[in-house]
């Protein structure tokens, strides 16, 4: 029997409208669709690439390289107090840039200017000089749902990166449902609270796609717990863990958080995360923090994964070592992820199981798969290209 409500339906699965037999994970295995892919998806969507803290004043800038375009982003905040953006050759430097240096998209520099549109502080460039989408229609209801959150106010940053050896899309699968935590992470809490986890399962309170975007709103993530018992000692003492600090920082905005978040208004809703296509994510936590992922192929059995954490700035000595505490305890989570997706890419290749059957709570790793090879199917037939299936290496 089901813990939350489902759709009419019976199922999110084909609530959304989405097949319910086995998937094939062709295209998370194939070279020659990955070169398709990589063009088609990320040289004609949204992109985002950074926020405006990191560019805050005239001649500040920021470079990102995105090795799926072949190319780096030049990210610089102009005389006029305005950001602009250009392309150039994934590996080039420019040392002219330190300077105060604004009129640099002239033929000579071997920069080309890109589209660039900022939402809540989050700044978005896009590859494709044919673009006339406005990046507030690209990100629809979700983005607008979450306007007004004091993401401008959590400027105390903590990165990670790693290099992992699987398909893109396989770790925002393993990010996009849950239910895997109970498991997976099942040494992160207290032995009696694991097994309690792992007798009740997972599942979500709330699922919505709109267009390529998806979410999953879920319960736990609240602080304090409602046992101390339920945790380990150090986080008993620094009142901090597993989902962040506990104690909400002062920012009035927390009070009354955006319509979209928490859609079902539940009392346990702990956090909700949402996958933007292509590649970003943005997780919003009751106890008034977030963190952002990307995920940046390389190959089609490689990418760089990026986690960071955004929180207000500490204020004493114990607040800033509550925020280590969750840092350090965010970092172990995604290298017990990332062990296990190397594993999966490595069972994938080779082709023994061709296809896999999902459960409702991997619903949205099928809308991702399959918005991909939308995607990529779209842009061929504008182009002209001929169709490349995933399933026909």
């Amino acid at each position: 029997m089901a813990h939350f409500p489902k759709p009419p339906e019976g199922s999110w699965t084909a609530h959304f409208g989405l097949d319910t037999g086995p998937m094939s994970y062709d295209d998370s295995i194939s070279p020659d669709y990955f070169e398709v892919e990589r063009e088609a998806v990320f040289g004609h969507s949204w992109l985002n690439v950074g926020r405006v803290e990191q560019a805050p004043n005239a001649g500040t800038f920021f470079v990102k390289p995105i090795d799926a375009v072949r190319s780096s982003v030049v990210v610089v905040r102009d005389g006029n107090g305005e950001l602009r953006a250009w392309r150039f050759a994934l590996g080039d430097h420019f040392a002219f840039l330190q300077q105060e240096t604004f009129e640099i998209g002239n033929d000579e520099s071997g920069l080309t200017p890109l589209q660039l549109d900022v939402w809540e502080g989050f700044v978005f460039v896009n590859f494709d000089e044919g673009n006339s989408r406005s990046l507030e229609d690209y990100l629809g209801k979700f983005a607008a749902g979450m306007k007004g959150y004091p993401f401008d106010k959590m400027t105390h940053v903590y990165k990670f990166q790693s290099h992992v050896r699987s398909n893109w899309k396989l770790y925002i699968d393993a990010f996009a449902e849950f239910y895997h935590a109970p498991v997976l992470h099942a040494k992160q809490y207290v032995s009696d609270e694991s097994a309690k986890l792992m007798g009740y399962g997972f599942e979500a309170l709330h699922y919505d796609v709109d267009g390529p975007h998806g979410m999953v709103s879920s319960w736990g993530g609240m602080a304090p717990p409602k046992d101390p018992m339920m945790v380990k000692p150090t986080e008993r003492v620094l009142r901090s863990g597993n989902f962040g600090p506990w104690d909400k920082p002062d920012i009035p905005e927390l009070a009354t958080l955006p319509s979209g978040l928490n859609p079902t208004k539940h009392r346990a809703w702990g956090l909700d995360s949402y996958v933007f296509f292509p590649n970003f994510m943005i997780v919003v936590w009751e106890p008034g923090w977030y963190l952002t992922y990307h995920y940046w192929p390389t190959a089609y059995n490689e990418h760089i994964f990026e986690g960071t954490l955004y929180m207000a700035p500490p204020k004493t000595p114990s607040d800033r070592m509550r925020q280590e505490l969750a840092a350090v305890t965010f970092k172990e989570f995604s290298l017990q992820d990332c062990n296990t997706l190397e594993a999966t890419q490595t069972m994938l290749e080779t082709r023994a199981v061709s296809r896999f059957p999902l459960c409702d709570q991997e619903v949205l790793l099928r809308h991702l798969h399959t918005s991909a090879q939308r995607f990529v199917e779209d842009v061929q037939r504008r182009s002209g290209a001929p169709s490349l299936s995933a399933t026909h290496r």
